[in-house]
């Protein structure tokens, strides 16, 4: 019972620090160019260094995870929607299952 509430505890303070610290240091709007983008950017680059490793390992095939891959890259560049990336890339892992 005590591990629960200590890991609720725990996972609280860390979320609530991240969230709270810029707002305690930077009351001033940020005029750095620079910082700017860095904390627009921050948030795209943590969801694709946790969602990468996951597409190489998803399938359990890394050529197939690779080609599916590419696929929602080449639709993603050409401003597909979420739901057709999504499924072209899911088509093509399962076809290149089938075939490979």
């Amino acid at each position: 019972m005590y591990r629960i509430l200590a890991a609720v505890l725990l996972m609280a303070i860390v979320t609530y620090i991240p969230r709270a610290v810029p707002m305690t240091f930077f009351r001033k709007r940020l005029t750095s160019r620079f910082i700017r983008s860095f904390l627009y950017y921050v948030p795209y680059a943590a969801l694709a260094a946790m969602t990468f490793p996951a597409i190489l390992y998803s399938t359990g095939d890394l050529a197939s995870a690779l080609i599916g891959m590419g696929v929602a890259l080449v639709l993603a560049f050409y401003e597909k929607g979420l739901l057709i990336v999504a499924l072209g890339a899911i088509a093509a892992v399962f076809l290149s299952q089938i075939f490979l």
